[in-house]
């Protein structure tokens, strides 16, 4: 069992690394503040994604980038397979805002707690994060 545990990790790893190395210019290096991710909108958003996106925007958008496409030195991409739900439920993201998280999947270091977010406001985010995941093939 711990040795396909750590293939598995080092799978993970090795993919994202090939990843990284995928969205440079060739010299290993990627723009600083870059969008890592191609995201396509949902041609609507539910009333709670709508208001879940304002709350993004003002809580989350500045690391995580305008539509969850992450950003180059700073934050991962939202909208990426590692953050479907089967892996990162929606709690993992309400502890992730509440608490912080440690660097796990991505080389951006750690993430600080996000101050002020309310339940209301975490479920929208949390909804708009998934409806836009689903718009870009992410179940």
């Amino acid at each position: 069992m711990r040795t396909v545990y750590v293939a598995a990790i080092a799978a993970v790893a090795a993919g994202g690394a090939w990843w990284l190395w995928s969205q440079s210019d060739g010299s290993g290096q990627v723009e600083e503040g870059r969008a890592l991710a191609i995201v396509t909108m949902p041609a609507t958003l539910s009333p709670e994604a709508q208001a879940g996106q304002q709350a993004f925007a003002a809580n989350c958008a500045s690391c995580h980038g305008t539509d969850a496409e992450g950003r180059a030195g700073t934050a991962p991409p939202l909208i990426h397979k590692i953050y479907e739900p089967g892996h990162h439920g929606d709690m993992a993201f309400v502890m992730a805002a509440r608490n912080g998280v440690r660097a796990h999947h991505w080389p951006f270091g750690n993430m600080a707690p996000v101050p002020g977010l309310t339940d209301p406001e975490l479920a929208g985010i949390i909804s708009f994060v998934r409806e836009v995941q689903v718009a870009n093939g992410i179940r």
